[in-house]
């Protein structure tokens, strides 16, 4: 059965019904009929401006999304500078706080593991919006906590937000790099890490000029929705699901929605990287002091991680579009690993701060390549996968610090922080892991993609005007259509 291609409405309409409309899917003949080759049409609507609705709408979303990444990173590192202030402004105890931090631990689980189901139900652009919006009112009620106990319950409420956006974020993340047709989720990540950096800038600012930690925390609340609210506006709406009699869109494991081996080894590695880069944030400073580095050289040992981290993130897009994803997640672990094994066996504060940039370099990649895959396995269920991987690599980052000080008790914490490139060995060994990962968003640069979302989203790609004669059909293959555009929109 076949129809004719849709005529455009008399008006364009509202910037809602245009996001609505820019697609359209029908069956429509072929110029050339042939059952092997041609067996479904895509027709598009025309538009009063083809050649900037579409990709007009992929930005604004990528710029949505990365504004969330923005956001997490903001909100965790304004709390995190801020600690020791809290703690002398209740009188806590070490162990108080340890039981405050534990719960943030466990709200971060539980919201990611809530996630999982909210998004394959949902959507991810819808679970965002509750806890992008509340994050700030969080933060406000951890400043104002009166007693231990009450932080800790508004810890824990913390933590289940971060956790919920945390997954519901890297979903759409996924999607919004399907459609795009090119690797691009390292730049929200990267998103991630210079939003903490602020945050603590942010927080370090306040406290020199006198603020309160009530003053302060309500500063970034006020950014962080207001980012948020600008945000949410221009988040694709996630249209109603229709995957009845489709195939698995899993190129990889047709007879299984959800891999859990996979899955599982996904998790691994992410738990053994995020131990590296919670060690790295709680032990770098304290080692360069026991090598009798003064202050400020030991400030710089995480400075250098950091830095290294977020610039590796910064370009690792383009690296990850060259690079197959298992030899990239080889080299990370080669780069991290030896880097951080030559600078320990050095001795020497700068051997050890190069080290720690070795490090923050090699890992810089890693999580976005685990979470790319996850994503991927079945883009009909992200959350799913994303949870179970994010979950894991999360309980690595929390339990870093203490498996490294436990460790230091025993060997001395020179030896002990030789676990870290311990870890990265799994990386190499692992690597085939991720080898099925490059999907659609990997082709290659004279193969283009023919879905028109693609096309929209690609900054390398001529005008459509150039690319869709009239009437405006386009014939591509029946497995690439409705996973393309229906995952681009989740």
């Amino acid at each position: 059965m076949h129809a004719r291609p849709v005529m455009p409405p008399a008006s364009p309409g509202s910037p809602s019904q245009r996001r609505t409309q820019c697609l359209s899917v029908a069956a429509a003949p072929p110029p050339n009929p042939s059952a092997e080759t041609l067996p479904m049409t895509i027709a598009l609507r025309s538009q009063p401006d083809p050649t900037t609705v579409v990709p007009d709408v992929l930005r604004r979303y990528r710029l949505a999304i990365s504004l969330m990444f923005a956001i997490a990173g903001m909100t965790i590192g304004t709390w995190t500078a801020r600690i020791p202030a809290i703690q002398h402004t209740i009188k806590m105890a070490d162990s108080k706080l340890s039981v405050c931090l534990l719960l943030l631990a466990v709200g971060g689980l539980l919201g990611m593991r809530a996630a999982s189901r909210l998004v394959d139900r949902h959507g991810s652009t819808t679970v965002m919006v509750l806890p992008s919006l509340a994050l700030g009112g969080a933060l406000l009620l951890v400043a104002h906590a009166p007693t231990w106990t009450t932080l800790a319950v508004a810890l824990l409420t913390f933590g289940i937000l971060h956790g919920t956006l945390n997954v519901a974020m890297n979903a759409a993340a996924v999607s919004c790099q399907t459609a795009y047709g090119r690797p691009i989720m390292t730049s929200f990540h990267a998103l991630f890490s210079i939003g903490g950096v602020l945050g603590a800038l942010l927080s370090a600012a306040c406290a020199r000029i006198g603020f309160s930690v009530a003053d302060t925390f309500a500063a970034v609340a006020v950014i962080s929705t207001a980012a948020a609210g600008w945000a949410i506006h221009r988040l694709i709406p996630a249209p109603a699901s229709n995957r009845t009699g489709q195939e698995p869109t899993s190129p990889t494991e047709p007879g299984q929605r959800r891999p859990r081996t996979r899955i599982l080894l996904l998790g691994l590695l992410a738990f053994s990287a995020l131990i590296s880069e919670g060690a790295a944030a709680d032990w770098a400073s304290t080692y360069l002091t026991r090598l009798g580095a003064t202050p400020t050289m030991a400030a710089t040992a995480y400075a250098a991680f950091a830095a290294s981290m977020t610039l590796g993130r910064l370009t690792g897009d383009r690296l990850n579009a060259a690079i197959a994803p298992n030899a990239l997640l080889r080299g990370c672990g080669v780069i991290g690993g030896g880097g951080l094994a030559l600078g320990l066996i050095g001795g020497t504060p700068l051997t050890a701060i190069a080290g720690f940039a070795c490090l923050g370099a090699g890992l810089a990649l890693v999580v976005p390549l685990l979470y790319s895959t996850a994503g991927g396995l079945d883009p009909a269920r992200p959350g799913a996968a994303l949870s179970r991987v994010a979950a894991l690599g999360y309980l690595g980052y929390v339990t870093g610090p203490a498996i490294i000080g436990g460790a230091a008790m025993h060997v001395g914490l020179g030896n002990a922080l030789l676990i870290l490139p311990a870890l990265a060995t799994l990386l190499v060994i692992a690597a085939p892991v991720v080898h099925q990962s490059r999907g659609r968003h990997h082709r290659p640069a004279n193969a283009p993609s023919r879905s028109p979302l693609a096309l929209a989203g690609r900054d390398d790609t001529p005008p459509p005007a150039r690319q869709i004669p009239k009437p405006e059909v386009i014939t591509i293959h029946a497995d690439q259509p409705v996973a393309e555009l229906e995952g681009a929109f989740r």
